[in-house]
């Protein structure tokens, strides 16, 4: 088994947890393949045994069967941009705070690698956000995990947007920004703004406002099968498009198309995980005296 390994920068506190993971594979005689920038950063991480890095997604399709994402759910969104449509499953080891799709915690690597080296694990394919626009925006990563988001750049005032679904008109937001967000990203910048949790596999998007003007204005759920189209107010100055955790500029004459990607991001998950627990866990639901 071919496995790569993908991170960002982490403090020395978290350096133990990654040369424990380290050392595991090494013990089952795992080929490693490090992305080119992550290994910059394991500075104090010791290696016994040879690996190799990859810098592109080619390589990493070329190169690996798994990716382990080492971080934060921010983490895991950065590792999508490699994976894209090659099918590699993805584990996040969440050396984070939160973690909602970087599941499995620093004390549960053993574990982890056990199940996964057996093959007790399950896929779960999560859908992708994907943005269409005249000057590509974002060129070959116009896709997202959890959200496409248009937002003010101005910190002082609000902006306009106008929304259509399937082009039919649904309203215009005077907000501080939209989000669409798939049901993976429901748990993340659109819970933060009264959105719902809505489970994978429901097909539908959220459209929630950001700090809307109109108080009566709330998130609405759509189905996946649908286009949005996005357009910023003409009398507005320049706006911020956000494909998780990426940016660019855009001007008020740029529509904006979102629709779902025709391919999907696979997540591993072992028994005892589902989006079910891992919301109850990370949200403390039932942590109350009376029960």
């Amino acid at each position: 088994m071919r496995i790569a390994l993908f991170g960002t920068q982490f403090n020395s506190a978290k350096a133990k947890y990654v040369q424990h993971l380290v050392n595991k594979l090494e013990q089952e005689n795992i080929k490693l393949i490090i992305e080119n920038q992550f290994y910059d950063n394991l500075v104090d991480i010791i290696f016994k045994r040879e690996f190799e890095t990859f810098e592109t997604p080619q390589e990493l399709k070329e190169k690996a069967d798994i990716l382990l994402s080492i971080g934060g759910d921010g983490t895991l969104l950065g590792a999508i941009t490699f994976v894209r449509d090659s099918d590699i499953p993805i584990l996040g080891i969440n050396t984070g705070t939160l973690g909602f799709i970087s599941s499995v915690s620093t004390d549960q690597i053993e574990y982890a690698i056990n199940h996964l080296l057996k093959g007790e694990y399950n896929i779960k394919q999560r859908t992708l956000l994907q943005l269409e626009s005249e000057n590509n925006l974002f060129g070959d990563t116009n896709f997202a995990l959890n959200e496409v988001t248009v937002l003010k750049k101005d910190t002082s005032s609000m902006i306009r947007v106008h929304a259509y679904l399937d082009d039919e008109f649904i309203n215009t937001y005077w907000a501080d920004g939209l989000i669409i967000s798939s049901p993976t990203g429901s748990t993340g910048y659109s819970l933060s703004c009264g959105g719902p949790i809505v489970i994978p596999g429901t097909n539908n998007f959220i459209i929630t406002p950001i700090a809307p003007h109109n108080l009566n204005v709330r998130p609405i759920i759509v189905s996946d099968e649908s286009k949005i189209t996005l357009k910023v107010s003409e009398r507005d100055e320049l706006a911020l498009v956000a494909l998780d955790s990426r940016s660019r500029a855009i001007g008020p004459e740029l529509e904006l198309c979102i629709r779902k990607a025709d391919y999907k991001v696979k997540l591993i998950q072992f028994e005892k995980q589902s989006f079910i627990s891992t919301i109850r866990e990370k949200l403390m639901w039932g942590k109350d005296k009376r029960n």
